[in-house]
């Protein structure tokens, strides 16, 4: 039998770009100690008083169909939080909360795209933009930025490609996986081109409440641009609930009723003791928020201070999110040839660049997931690796 070519053609045909993560996994599946750098999942898991409100709604009978939508509270809470955050008027009809960022990402991306449409997204980007876009059965089309402007998009050079033809744009900040966080005029000069050459503007924001330098400026704020802009958000970054699968939509009213009826005939919402405990969440404010990212911000300090005391390992500024983004070109390796070293010597599994494009070729993500003494070995290994490769590419 015969499957759809939309289908079998979600990964391009060659790999996910999961390949180290996978092989990690099963060293760790035969019993061997690795250190894992490679995914954002916290060290820390969901905040017991979320739990306890999670149980509570589910004890008190809300394990029934929710609605499509999202319950009413929880779509409230996230648009008094986005008013609040952006000074942008944003009322329940305004949002729609999906299962997670990833499904909010796809949404969109139907919302906005038809059949053979351009897409354009920043290289490097999260692993699953391009699949994604390819499952709406549009064409994935990359911007290349460079690790000497701190992989910060040019508006020229997307709007070369936009005058091309396209019907999207789709970025990330904080980034993931660099760790840049977008400033006002980088955002300026992508409204700019959004504008001039009528694109949608798909800005996923997961990573809000981790930002290390700078401000977290939603595109959203920008003259213009609310109309033309749809933000990705979710709880899993921001309040560690990864397993719960909670994230939302924001963007004009028009685009949400017709989004409603695709989660109708999707997904058919989330489960309401999940809303509920997210509604609790967000009660809590930054103060938690806060709490959850420290340790991110804390291990950012760590990995500057190994990384000051020598030469052949550079550092993309990170200015935001729970990775670093780390230049291993002095090997002589690829990122990915480099990754499966360092985990075939040294049990410590990272993500090669490529896994998020060629911009990144070189470069290997580092996760900061796990507790700081084993993150300051792990880091201390990698170094003393690379400068071993490094002395024997030279010698």
């Amino acid at each position: 039998m015969k499957l759809s070519q939309r289908i079998t053609n979600i990964t391009g045909g060659g790999s996910d770009g999961w390949d180290v993560f996978y092989k990690a996994r099963r060293m760790i599946a035969e019993g061997v100690d690795v250190t894992e750098l490679t995914i954002g999942e916290h060290d820390i898991r969901t905040d017991p008083v979320i739990l306890g409100a999670m149980d509570q709604s589910a004890r008190g009978g809300h394990t029934g169909y929710a609605m499509v939508p999202g319950t009413q509270a929880m779509r409230q809470a996230v648009a008094a939080r986005l008013t609040e955050r952006t000074g942008v008027p944003t009322t329940y009809e305004n949002i729609l909360i999906t299962p997670g960022g990833q499904s909010a990402l796809f949404a969109a991306h139907v919302a906005t795209c038809s059949p053979g449409d351009r897409a354009l997204y920043i290289d490097p980007y999260y692993a699953t933009y391009p699949g994604t876009i390819r499952s709406v059965g549009a064409e994935p089309v990359p911007i290349r930025t460079h690790a000497s402007n701190a992989f910060k998009p040019r508006a020229d050079e997307i709007a070369e490609e936009a005058a091309k033809g396209a019907a999207t744009l789709l970025i990330n900040t904080p980034n993931n996986p660099t760790g840049t966080v977008y400033g006002r005029d980088t955002l300026n000069g992508i409204a700019q081109v959004c504008k001039d050459h009528d694109l949608w503007l798909i800005s996923d924001e997961v990573y809000d409440t981790q930002v290390w330098e700078g401000e977290h400026i939603s595109p959203r704020t920008l003259p213009d641009m609310a109309e033309r802009t749809l933000v990705v958000g979710s709880m899993s970054k921001s309040h560690a609930m990864t397993g719960s699968r909670i994230g939302w939509i924001a963007g004009p009213k028009e685009v949400i009723t017709h989004l409603i009826n695709l989660a109708t005939h999707t997904t058919y919402g989330v489960p309401g003791f999940i809303q509920d405990a997210a509604v609790f969440a967000l009660a809590q404010g930054e103060g938690l928020e806060g709490e959850i990212a420290a340790p991110f911000q804390r291990r950012r300090e760590i990995a500057k201070d190994i990384l000051a005391n020598q030469n052949t390992v550079g550092l993309i500024p990170a200015q935001g999110a729970m990775y670093i983004m780390l230049d291993v070109r002095a090997t002589g390796l690829s990122g990915e040839a480099f990754a499966n070293s360092l985990l075939d010597s040294h049990h410590i599994a990272t993500m090669p660049g490529e896994s998020f494009g060629q911009s990144a070729h070189g470069h290997i993500r580092v996760a900061m997931t796990v507790a700081d003494d084993r993150f300051r070995e792990a880091l201390q290994t990698l170094v003393e690796h690379a400068e071993n490769l490094a002395k024997q590419t030279t010698s």
